[in-house]
């Protein structure tokens, strides 16, 4: 996933940094450059902290563990950069300069600033030996979105990671934002030169829209550009519901899940008054495949997170997935001539496409029925060991892909709710700069998601546009089952399956040459590739 924004939480006396200790900042970056300063020292004094119900809630103990920290040493990411240069090879500094601005964006704001050149791959921001290495490594950190200004925020000047940092101060008068009025400024300005200051951005969706809205370039192929493509829209997506009547959330809302009362917010000075609500810093998404993979690879990708911190985050990642994305209900079940037809509604809850950002992701309805025996004698979008699905076009033929359903009759027809990429020539394409368009993106939509009226960057595609069944907070579809001889009652069971991390997208990578497209295939062909289960539900029929 690309960068984002933040909010809550924050900042308020004590600051960022300096000689003490707390928490688990020992392992945390610690650097300081003209404009930036390492979570390291921001864990000094924001770490060590409860909440009313004496749960830990410390700023570092969470965020260490999530995507957002681990923006720049996640291995996909690497692999895709590396990949996309490798295709488009004139292309490098715009593919650098671009993925940089939210994966490494103290790294890249410093460069500019210092006149150095921005660049990922080695020599650039992931050798050791580059002086903003740290920077980079230290992903959407602490001082990159308490910086960010309330300027153009929720507009296209500041979307595809162009926030503003105000670079022009200097220490102690670098200003980081927060959500609390009234600030106890001496000693953050003291120990590590930010002065804290109340910014409201920091709890509206409009921050982290800067970079979870994604425009990359397209490429024809004599490598000129000749426009622009939307490769994640989640903030567009959110908005549109949002004003046509779906959650009344903001991204911090779902993502930041409030701790209970009052927190004080920082370990000194003592006696800190306790502010609420305060917003733990889970940046809690649908990722926790990549979060394994940090764990299981977790020296070689110098995670400083432990083991225990990223078990904690898959664990929430997965309540979130299961308890609060999605729901299945069979509204109708019914066996005549021979014939078992199963009405299937399925409801997104979240407040943006499900799934939604990098087009890597994909849910699925995987259907089973069964005989009185517990014999199955129908399965539609079966999950396979390799990570691939049963039936699925696109997985046994990379030109194809599976089409948009309202009527399932045969185990090879599978509903696939995913992006697909389209390329100039009309074909699939898995190599993001040769994108023009999307072929097929039937997303279950949110509450309030009009697709008539949807903006083309973020519209429906495909068979769903024209399905009425397919609409503002989801689908239905129907299943339809020979059952002649079958002994009964019948069960059908309904699950959602999601994987983060698609089996084509991820085998685009295979035939990579670079060592970061190798290592990330070694750890992906190690890893589990089991689907999380998002909602699942069982009935009978006699």
């Amino acid at each position: 996933m690309g960068g984002g924004g933040t909010g809550g939480g924050g900042m308020d006396g004590g600051g960022m940094g300096g000689g003490g200790t707390g928490g688990s900042a020992t392992s945390l970056t610690r650097f300081t450059t003209a404009d930036f300063s390492g979570s390291g020292n921001c864990a000094t004094c924001h770490s060590g902290l409860v909440d009313a119900g004496s749960n830990d809630v410390s700023i570092d103990t969470h965020w260490r563990a999530t995507m957002m920290a681990n923006a720049g040493k996640d291995p996909l990411w690497q692999a895709k950069i590396a990949s996309e240069i490798n295709r488009n090879p004139s292309l490098k500094s715009i593919i650098e300069g671009k993925c940089s601005r939210c994966h490494m964006g103290m790294a890249r704001t410093q460069a500019v600033v210092d006149g150095t050149p921005v660049a990922v791959l080695s020599p650039g921001f992931l050798d050791p030996a580059n002086p903003l290495h740290a920077a980079a490594m230290d992903g959407v950190s602490c001082a990159l979105c308490h910086q960010i200004e309330d300027v153009d925020l929720g507009t296209p000047v500041t979307f595809t990671g162009q926030y503003k940092i105000d670079t022009s101060t200097s220490p102690p008068l670098r200003l980081a934002y927060g959500p609390f009025s009234q600030p106890l400024t001496q000693p953050m300005e003291m120990q590590v030169g930010f002065s804290p200051r109340q910014g409201a951005q920091t709890l509206d969706s409009d921050l982290c829209g800067s970079c979870h809205t994604l425009y990359t370039p397209i490429v024809d192929a004599a490598g000129n550009i000749t426009g622009e493509f939307p490769e994640q829209t989640t903030y567009l997506e959110w908005r549109h519901a949002t004003n046509g009547g779906g959650l009344d959330a903001s991204c911090q809302d779902c993502h930041m899940p409030f701790a209970l009362g009052g927190v004080a917010i920082s370990n000194r000075p003592m006696g800190l008054t306790p502010r609420e609500p305060f917003g733990q810093h889970h940046f809690v998404g649908g990722n926790s495949f990549m979060l394994g993979l940090l764990k299981a690879n977790a020296t070689a990708l110098g995670v400083t997170a432990e083991p225990t911190h990223l078990d904690l985050a898959i664990a929430r990642t997965d309540t979130q997935l299961r308890a609060n994305a999605a729901a299945i209900t069979i509204s109708g079940a019914t066996l005549a001539a021979d014939v078992l037809s199963v009405s299937v509604s399925v409801q997104n809850n979240t407040g943006h496409k499900l799934p939604t950002g990098i087009p890597a992701r994909r849910a699925w309805l995987h259907v089973t029925v069964k005989d009185s025996k517990g014999a199955v004698f129908f399965e539609s979008g079966k999950p396979l060991v390799n990570g691939s699905i049963a039936g699925n076009d696109a997985d046994a033929d990379a030109a194809a892909y599976e089409p948009h359903y309202d009527r399932i009759t045969a185990p090879a027809q599978v509903q696939i709710y995913e992006p697909v990429l389209r390329a100039a020539d009309g074909g699939v394409t898995y190599t993001l700069l040769r994108a023009v368009a999307y072929a097929k993106d039937n997303r279950l939509l949110p509450a309030g998601f009009a697709k008539e009226t949807a903006a083309a960057d973020f519209a429906v595609v495909g068979a769903a546009a024209g399905d009425p069944s397919f609409a503002a907070g989801g689908d239905r579809i129907t299943y339809q089952v020979g059952a002649a001889g079958k002994r009964r009652p019948l069960s059908v069971t309904v699950e959602l399956l999601y994987q983060s991390v698609g089996y084509r997208f991820a085998e685009d990578l295979r035939p990579e040459p670079s060592s970061e497209a190798k290592r990330f295939m070694q750890q992906y062909d190690a890893a589990t590739k089991a689907p999380r289960v998002m909602a699942a539900v069982t009935t009978s029929v006699r």
